[in-house]
């Protein structure tokens, strides 16, 4: 009952249109997600990026993306934006997400994980740590276990309270781009009984902060999604985590474009990787998780 009246008083309120729904819930309620200080989040349009972005997390949330009750088919995903770990690219990798698969019948979570602390503009901070490895490894560091721990969390949350969004446990999974997507490839590799994933889509993820790649027995199907021409030759990370769930005989999918670059997310460029999300849609079908 706290639990629940916790979740009232965080609902920001309804969005205009066909029975889309939308409310934010604290991950942790009632507890500290970790002794990490705590400081302001902020949100503002990136010029370097060329998008909105939302940097400073460090109370993680989930933003319940509610499809039409007519459309509704008891699948759920939890999203997770991309950002370097530094920001979160929250519209191009989140609510157009989230919106385009409410449209589907899906219920949509965007998940706000902990990224590390920045300054005034992370996405400019981003492109000067990007410059010397070593110093962008130390920066975002200790937020990479962080932002995985949320993604496990998220998971494990969704299925828990799945009844309270009239979706089913077992249809849960997680969808992720670039270090959304390694937090997302994370829980494929790292979930609990009562967090595993019914499928997990990372999109031109890192994988190397995951090392060890090897699915579990029971490890939940698989896809991806990346180009060729990533700007940050992330394009061989998702070959070697196909190839894996390949090896150990696991359902999988990739398609691999060859042209893209790296974050296209939702936005338009006029080439085959725009059609990425309908081919997510058709690997989600062919599994049934689009029939009521």
């Amino acid at each position: 009952m706290k639990l629940q009246m916790v979740r009232m008083v965080s609902v920001l309120g309804l969005v205009a249109g066909a029975g889309l729904a939308q409310e934010v819930v604290p991950l942790y309620a009632g507890k500290d997600a970790s002794a990490q200080e705590s400081y302001p989040e902020k949100q503002y349009f990136s010029k370097a990026w060329n998008a909105e972005v939302v940097s400073n997390i460090t109370k993680p949330t989930l933003t319940v993306f509610r499809p039409s009750s007519a459309s509704r088919n008891g699948t759920g995903v939890v999203i997770c934006p991309g950002g370097g770990f530094m920001a979160l690219s929250i519209v191009n990798e989140g609510t157009e997400v989230a919106k385009w698969l409410a449209a589907k019948g899906i219920t949509a979570f965007i998940l706000k994980y902990r990224v590390a602390h920045t300054g005034e503009d992370a996405t400019q901070e981003f492109a000067e740590l990007n410059k010397d490895q070593q110093k962008f490894d130390e920066k975002v560091g200790s937020a990479i276990p962080l932002a995985i721990a949320d993604g496990l969390a998220a998971v494990t949350y969704v299925r828990k309270h799945a009844s309270e969004w009239n979706i089913s446990p077992d249809r849960v999974g997680i969808i992720g781009f670039s270090a959304g997507g390694t937090v997302a490839a994370g829980v494929g590799l790292r979930y609990s009984a009562e967090g595993r994933p019914a499928f997990v889509a990372p999109i031109y993820p890192s994988t190397s902060p995951l090392k060890d790649l090897t699915p579990r027995a029971d490890a939940p199907p698989l896809f991806l999604a990346a180009a060729s021409d990533d700007a940050f030759g992330l394009e061989m990370d998702s070959i070697a985590l196909y190839s894996q769930w390949i090896k150990s005989q696991k359902l999988t999918e990739l398609h691999m474009y060859a042209k893209g670059g790296h974050g296209f997310g939702m936005r338009k460029q006029g080439l085959p990787s725009d059609q990425w999300i309908d081919r997510f849609a058709e690997w989600l079908e062919m599994q049934g998780l689009l029939k009521k």
